[in-house]
Order: structure tokens, then sequence, then C-alpha cells
């Protein structure tokens, strides 16, 4: 959302990197803002092969096709699996027609000769590096727009974004976990992740977690929630919301060097921590 170096915009994507492997998470919101800011932060995706989709959402999936277009130049494998939870695919009809840019997405990415793998479940894409695929919603986090509607086998029912998922990483330090917008809820998400991988603590969190608009009492029940997972870092990125960021620092007692609002270029380095500017080469 905020940028120093590159171009800022309402939208997400972070590029993972562990033990060898690459993972694209999200594509940002107009065609052409992540692949121009991964030109001027000097970063080449043409040897990423999967990316994440968190949910159907224009600002997280707007750059896929133009990302694939364009790396796959260098080569055919070039983020071309790209991994989405069940529902993303799901109709969103409204007054002004369809809603979900997934269903055209999908026709203009198989084209390309790239595929979409569906998860219902938890799935380990490599080692040490989870998906949770759709998340329950244990507590009434309601982290959606409460106003869309969804087409499923069961009906047209309200839109709660089912298919929200993160990308959980198993790391020496405890749990780092990567969430495009937190539709299902952070908390949710946490403790879905925390049942798969049981008695570790969340050692960081990256990535948008929607408590933008949150109430006072909503943002205080989500800091002790995370105090409570011992989280030691937060990049609140994208749509957490910047007084949101500030409201949880706090309240967990974070420094400013471990809990920052995200920006373009913004890293984080296990072992090291939060590097907030420009990615270093």
């Amino acid at each position: 959302m905020l940028a120093d170096a590159g171009l800022g915009e309402w939208g997400f994507s972070a590029l993972v990197e562990a033990d060898g492997h690459r993972v694209l998470v999200d594509t940002g919101a107009r065609p052409d803002t992540v692949l121009r800011n991964a030109r001027e932060l000097g970063v080449d995706l043409s040897d990423v092969k999967e990316v994440v989709l968190t949910h159907n959402h224009g600002d997280h999936v707007g750059g896929l096709l133009t990302l694939r277009r364009d790396v796959m130049k260098n080569g055919p494998n070039a983020l071309s699996v790209a991994h989405v939870g069940k529902g993303i695919f799901y109709p969103r009809p409204s007054d002004q027609g369809e809603t979900n840019p997934m269903i055209a997405i999908r026709k203009d990415y198989e084209a390309t000769g790239g595929h979409f793998v569906e998860h219902e479940q938890p799935t380990e894409l490599f080692p040490g590096a989870w998906l949770t695929g759709p998340v329950p919603r244990v507590y009434p986090e309601r982290n959606w727009s409460v106003t869309g509607k969804v087409q499923t086998p069961s009906g047209l029912v309200e839109d709660t974004i089912p298919e929200d998922q993160s990308l959980v990483l198993n790391t020496s330090h405890g749990l780092v976990v990567v969430s495009g917008c937190g539709h299902a809820g952070i908390i949710n998400t946490l403790t879905f992740a925390r049942k798969q991988l049981p008695d570790l603590p969340v050692y960081a969190l990256v990535g948008g977690f929607h408590l933008f608009a949150a109430k006072d009492s909503q943002l205080d029940w989500t800091a002790d929630k995370l105090k409570e997972s011992k989280t030691s870092y937060l990049v609140g990125a994208h749509c957490t919301g910047i007084e949101s960021v500030y409201r949880i620092r706090q309240r967990l007692g974070l420094s400013r060097q471990s809990a920052v609002v995200g920006a373009v270029g913004a890293t984080f380095v296990l072992g090291e921590g939060i590097h907030p500017g420009r990615i270093a080469q």
C-alpha cells in the first residue's frame, strides 16, 4: 500500500524465499504494479514457478496474467502453477453483473499453459511450507464486506470469502504466517495453523489482516490473542491499517523495530528481523 521506492496501491504481493524455494503470494491490483516494482527493486521472478492466490478479490489477483505473460518469455514454467482455495471460482453475482474476476482470469491463465491447483484442506507445498486452504471460522471475526453474495453448491449465500487461505512456514524460530487479507480472520487462521503444527509460537505475521476498520475492542481482542501465540514480529501491510498496527504493537509491547506498517520493498528475514526500507541487494 505504501511506497518509498516503487509504486504503492491498495493491493498485496509478497515473494517468499525458503530453503531454495521461491513462491509468490498474490499479485497486486493493477495489471503491472508488481511487475514494475519487481523490476525497480531488482527482483527476478523468472525462476518462480508457483504463485499462491489467497482469495478472489481483484487487489490480489489483478497482476497474475501480466506477470505470467512477461516471465514466461524466459521459460514456460515461470508462474505456471497457481494454488487457490476451494471456492475461489464461485460466481459472485450482483446488480452490476458478475464481480468475481477469477472466472475470466481462469480462462486466460490456462490459455497460457498455466495450471490451477484447488485446495480444500492444508497442503504442504514443500518441506516446512504449508497452505492452510479454507480456514474454519471458530471465532466471529467477520473480516469481510457483509454485503456481497456468492453462488455455492448449496445456493446463493452471504459471501464470507470461503476460499481465503494463508501460507504458513514452520521455521526454527516458530511459525511465520503470510496473509493476503485475512478475511477468515487472522486469529482463526493462526488457530487453524497451530492445530496442524501444534506447540509452536507464532514468530512473525506478514501481510494484510483486514483490520483497518476494526473497532478498538476487536483490535484489543486480536492483540491479546496474538500475545497468547507469542507473536514476536508484525509486518501489517495492505488492509491491516496504519492505526491498527500501532495499537496492536502497543498492546503487544513490541518495539518500532519489530512491528511496522508494510511497504513496497520491505523484507522480513528469519533471524534478522524486519528491514523496513528498500530491499537490500
